[in-house]
């Protein structure tokens, strides 16, 4: 049986729009971290929640969370940056929400495993035409062309 699928370039703009989404709640946590918060602000609140080494915990998560919605956002080594990321949530998962229901509001893990999860899911199936991994891949497929042709 065959699955129905919309048109690649439907997926494609689909995928874009859901990675500029990912991104940027992953840059705006990034950016409250380093800028809003400041690092000493974000060091103090991982002491409060127990984080082991707050301080280099507080720059791990701010710099994976800043660095990793830029990439997500451009589309750049998606595989190796959705892997981090989710296993960045699931230590945000298991350190800051575990034991608080569900929802956010509530101090829950709703939003770090729906950030995990599309992290994981960039990974697995790539950030599609409109990304600066489709422009390397291109290169690269030319360049193997060119030089099997020589």
């Amino acid at each position: 049986m065959t699955i129905p699928q919309l048109p690649a370039v439907a997926r494609d703009v689909l995928g874009l729009i859901a990675r500029i989404g990912l991104g940027v709640v992953l840059l705006a946590h990034g950016w409250q971290k380093l800028f809003d918060w400041t690092m000493a602000g974000t060091q103090a609140g991982f002491e409060k929640m127990g984080a082991p080494v707050p301080a280099l915990s507080a720059w791990i998560a701010a710099i994976v969370e800043f660095g990793g919605g830029l990439l997500i956002l451009i589309g750049a080594f998606q595989a190796i940056v959705g892997i981090v990321v989710a296993l960045l949530m699931s230590g945000a998962w298991a350190i800051a929400h575990t034991g608080n229901g569900l929802f956010v509001a509530n101090g829950g893990p709703e939003l770090v495993i729906v950030i995990g999860a599309g992290a994981l899911f960039l990974a697995a199936f790539g950030s599609g035409r409109f990304s600066v991994d489709a422009v390397l891949a291109s290169r690269r497929a030319r360049r193997t062309a060119t030089a099997a042709e020589a």
